[in-house]
């Protein structure tokens, strides 16, 4: 039996050319080297509906609009498993059919047999379930083929954040307040091999850009980093951040923190736009512990001295100044542009 491959867009092509010269199905699965029902499938699922009195009828198959709705599809396959955390219903029917340890596929059934109101896949359920929403219910699983997947990197510290507070519960007055920050990282090439990464931190209201430097990404490290900047600042009320594992020390910086859904960077968009400035500065693939500190202290005085139009035409420093922020006045003076020797 052949391993199944989805169709590419040449084949769809070529497809749309064998009908439109009258060839039968059949005989385009053996032009193409496919089974019969691939073909009869794409055709189906693909072809353009026409309307008309009674209703819609079949009409060609164009190639080009089935390429559409086969990315469509496979765009939607992949988040398909969030739906079970936006249902209460459907979430409490899975949840309840787990504790009573079901398996997925007999929980997807069943939801079909009983003719529910809502319903997940199979796979859908597994996806949920290797998502950081869900792993808690992993131990039911009968089969110890899907036990909770083994940490590998930092995706795996996504889950293991101790006392993790949503962004949701952050204070509304963060849009408005001074003080509140926003932390992530910006990291070298993986061509590289260096583990060499920068620290940023960036206050919401006064689009204030600070980072230090760190050898790798290890929690210990990247929490100094972080606190060093904080030290910094006179106000601070809270701090967001992704669920990576280099924020695990989180706790001991002592300022309120809160954590942004996965996959959901937009939640945290201040640092995420400071982050495209930096990656001016510092272009992907480079090796960031090349760089040297003069060349970064030059970097902080651009981004802090830049005017912003959201601030009035502005400078974030000129905002932190005024409302008394920095402990210091540090970047007031101009920093000289760094000379050649800006590495090493």
């Amino acid at each position: 039996m052949k391993n199944y491959r989805h169709l590419t867009q040449a084949e769809r092509d070529r497809i749309q050319a064998l009908l439109d010269t009258g060839q039968k199905q059949k005989d385009v699965a053996r032009i193409l080297d496919r089974d019969k029902g691939t073909i009869s499938r794409e055709i189906e699922k693909n072809r353009k509906r026409i309307r008309w009195k009674h209703g819609f009828k079949d009409g060609p198959y164009l190639a080009s609009l089935a390429q559409v709705r086969a990315e469509n599809r496979a765009r939607k396959r992949r988040y398909r498993w969030k739906k079970i955390n936006q249902d209460d219903g459907l979430r409490k029917c899975v949840i309840d059919g787990l504790k009573r340890f079901w398996s997925p596929d007999e929980i997807s059934g069943r939801m079909k047999k009983d003719n529910c109101p809502f319903y997940a896949s199979k796979t859908a359920i597994y996806q949920w379930l290797y998502s950081p929403w869900a792993q808690a219910y992993c131990p039911y699983l009968y089969s110890q083929r899907y036990r909770p997947r083994k940490n590998r990197g930092k995706k795996a510290g996504r889950a293991s954040i101790p006392h993790r507070v949503s962004v949701h519960l952050r204070p509304l007055a963060a849009a408005w307040q001074m003080g509140h920050c926003e932390a992530d990282t910006v990291v070298s090439g993986r061509k590289t091999g260096s583990q060499a990464a920068l620290s940023v931190l960036f206050e919401r209201r006064a689009k204030y850009t600070d980072f230090e430097k760190i050898p790798n990404l290890k929690p210990g490290i990247n929490s100094r980093a972080q606190k060093e900047m904080l030290d910094k600042l006179t106000t601070i009320r809270s701090l967001t951040m992704d669920n990576g594992l280099e924020n695990r020390c989180h706790e001991t910086l002592g300022v309120p923190t809160f954590f942004c859904d996965p996959y959901s960077s937009w939640q945290k968009g201040g640092v995420e736009n400071a982050n495209k400035m930096i990656r001016w500065f510092f272009p992907k693939g480079t090796d960031i512990s090349q760089y040297s500190k003069e060349y970064l202290e030059w970097v902080k005085w651009i981004l802090n001295n830049k005017p912003r139009k959201s601030l009035n035409y502005r400078t974030p420093l000129e905002i932190m100044t005024e409302n008394n922020l920095l402990k210091t006045p540090s970047l007031t003076l101009e920093i000289k542009t760094p000379a050649v020797a800006l590495r090493g």
